[in-house]
């Protein structure tokens, strides 16, 4: 498998992406209402509690609303934090269990975005300098970053349901 895009058939590619958007993408007016109500929350591996509530409350703004003993691994903690409009982001530590470092997979975690309002936004990218987190920002309007543990966070100062001009919702 390359690590390139130089090998790959770009128009190919998007020859794919337009049947599968015609076969698949229905007009806003015509697609059927959600059977899910939001997001309850997402739930992220962290190695040490402390420093991911210091990281995500500290340093992001991002409450943190309750911890207590995941009931799937006795000892773990499970604890979340508030990332408005009633949504939650959530970890486990997993003491005793090698769980590795973060990765990239198939089926895993490559960004959470998060959004935030755009007047908080150059505050939260300065926050970011300030704590020393290397970050790269893009269109203005989207900070990267990595946690405390390696996974990739999106701060994105776009409206919900929009992304760098496009309705995506």
């Amino acid at each position: 498998m390359s690590d390139t895009a130089s090998d790959l058939d770009l128009s190919a590619i998007e020859r794919e992406r337009t049947r599968i958007r015609e076969a698949h993408l229905r007009p806003a007016g015509e697609r059927p209402a959600s059977t899910a109500r939001g997001l309850h929350h997402t739930a992220l591996i962290s190695s040490d509690v402390e420093r991911t509530v210091r990281f995500y409350q500290d340093v992001l703004g991002f409450p943190l609303t309750e911890l207590i003993e995941n009931r799937d691994y006795p000892g773990s903690s499970h604890f979340f934090f508030d990332i408005g409009n009633g949504n939650l982001v959530a970890f486990f530590d997993f003491p005793g269990l090698d769980v590795g470092p973060y990765a990239e997979v198939l089926g895993g975690l490559h960004h959470m975005a998060i959004s935030v309002n755009p007047e908080r936004w150059n505050e939260l990218v300065q926050r970011l300098t300030d704590a020393g987190v290397p970050h790269e920002v893009h269109s203005g309007v989207s900070v990267y970053f990595r946690d405390p543990d390696g996974a990739r966070i999106e701060l994105i100062a776009d409206p919900l349901g929009e992304m760098y001009g496009h309705q995506v919702l």
